[in-house]
C-alpha cells in the first residue's frame, strides 16, 4: 500500500479504474458496428460460452492466486481493461474476462473479482448512459417505455446486481469457479442444441 495510507490508495485505485476503462471504450468505438451485428451469430456466442469458460476453469487451476488488489500496478490495470474488452464479443462475460485475466496474472480470486467489480462501474454506467442518448427520441412513443420506467428498471437492476455480487465475492473467495464454468458449458451446449434443431435463429438480428 503506498504511504500516504487508505487515501492515497483509494486514489491512485480511481486512476487504475481510469487507466482499466480506456481499452473497453476505444475498441467498442471503433468496433461498434461488428458488435451490433457480425458479434451477434449465435455460433459465436455458442464458441465464446463455452472457450472462455473453460479458459477461465484453466487460470483458475495454474494460476499462483498470492496477489493482493494492494499489488495493482498501471501496467495490470490496462491488462485488465484489454481482458474487460473482450466481452464487446456477446459470449465471453466481462466479470468472466477480466477475472480470467487477473487470475492469470496471479492475483487471488477475492482481488481479481473485487477490481472486476470496481472496473464494471464506468463501463457499464458508460454504455447504459451511451445507449439512454441513443434512444432519448424514442421514449413515449408507442411500444417503448417512458424515460421514468427506463429510470427505474435501471435502479432496480443495479441494486439487485450489487447484492448479487457481494454474494458472489463471499462465494468466490472460499471456492473455485467450477460452477460457473460448468454453466457456461451447459448453456453453450443449449444454444448448439437449440440451433441445430432450428429453434433459434443464429443471425437473429437480420432475419
Amino acid at each position: 500500500m503506498p504511504r500516504g495510507g487508505t487515501a492515497d490508495h483509494d486514489a491512485l485505485m480511481a486512476w487504475y479504474i481510469a487507466l482499466g476503462s480506456l481499452p473497453i471504450i476505444v475498441l467498442g468505438l471503433a468496433f461498434q458496428d461488428s458488435i451490433e451485428s457480425t458479434f451477434r451469430n449465435l455460433w459465436l456466442v455458442a464458441l465464446t460460452l463455452a472457450g472462455f469458460g473453460l479458459l477461465l476453469g484453466w487460470a483458475d487451476r495454474v494460476g499462483a492466486k498470492s496477489r493482493p488488489l494492494e499489488e495493482l500496478t498501471g501496467r495490470d490495470a490496462v491488462q485488465f481493461g484489454f481482458w474487460q474488452a473482450l466481452a464487446l464479443v456477446p459470449g465471453v462475460s466481462r466479470s468472466g474476462g477480466t477475472i480470467t485475466g487477473g487470475l492469470l496474472m496471479g492475483y487471488t480470486r477475492s482481488a481479481a473479482a473485487r477490481y472486476s467489480f470496481l472496473l464494471a462501474l464506468p463501463a457499464v454506467f458508460g454504455s447504459g448512459l451511451y445507449q439512454l442518448a441513443k434512444s432519448a427520441d424514442t421514449f413515449g412513443t408507442a411500444g417503448t417505455p417512458s424515460l421514468g420506467m427506463t429510470l427505474v428498471a435501471t435502479l432496480v437492476a443495479f441494486v439487485v446486481g450489487y447484492f448479487v455480487i457481494i454474494v458472489f465475492l463471499k462465494i468466490v473467495s472460499t471456492f473455485s469457479y467450477k460452477p460457473f464454468v460448468w454453466y457456461r458449458l451447459g448453456l453453450a451446449a443449449l444454444v448448439v442444441i437449440l440451433l441445430l434443431t432450428d429453434a433459434l435463429d443464429a443471425n437473429p438480428a437480420t432475419s
